[in-house]
């Protein structure tokens, strides 16, 4: 295979994988700030129930990692602050992903709207073809995820799951950016 077509292809499947509809919780109109209130995040159980599920599957497990728990936090509360279950929220996934020093490596992005638990939230991810990718990435080493809340919103919670592998380093440079390799998202 052509080595342009070859490094074009990650791209080719991402945008792909982007056209097509998230799969997501309805509108919760009438969740209660209560209820609403009652939803967190446990970063123990979700590294458990990812790790538990990527075994299943025959993958390495992942950690969690700062530097994507905090580009899923971010990208959490844009939405919430948009009211927009968007990839773009927060600014493009590229752009984050370089904001936060993640550069030249395989990386993917889940979001979700109205989900009241991690187990509603991963249940929606692994039903969706494009964001279950995300979750078997192979070479997935770290990961981060967050909810934003905001109950003047269609969903009243936003969910975001990074999952990344570790940077690449090559004799280019210290960035660890590998032309012609070009980061993917799902």
């Amino acid at each position: 295979m052509p080595r342009q077509l070859f490094s074009t292809l990650p791209v080719l499947l991402a945008l792909a994988a982007c056209a097509a509809p998230m799969h997501e919780a309805g509108p919760r109109h009438g969740l209660t700030a209560a209820r609403l209130a009652a939803v967190r995040v446990n970063p123990a159980e979700a590294i458990a129930d990812l790790n538990a599920y990527r075994a299943s599957k025959g993958l390495k497990p992942v950690r969690l990692d700062p530097a994507l728990a905090a580009m899923a936090a971010g990208q959490a509360k844009a939405m919430a602050s948009a009211n927009a279950l968007s990839h773009d929220a927060a600014g493009s996934f590229h752009s984050r992903l370089a904001a936060s020093g993640i550069e030249g490596t395989e990386a993917g992005e889940n979001l979700g709207g109205g989900y009241l638990s991690l187990g509603e939230a991963m249940t929606g991810w692994r039903e969706s073809s494009e964001h279950n990718a995300n979750l078997l990435i192979a070479s997935a080493s770290r990961f981060g995820i967050a909810i934003a809340k905001n109950p003047n919103t269609q969903y009243g919670i936003y969910w975001a799951m990074e999952i990344a592998g570790e940077p690449r380093t090559t004799a280019a440079g210290p960035s660890g950016f590998l032309w012609g390799a070009p980061i993917g998202m799902r």
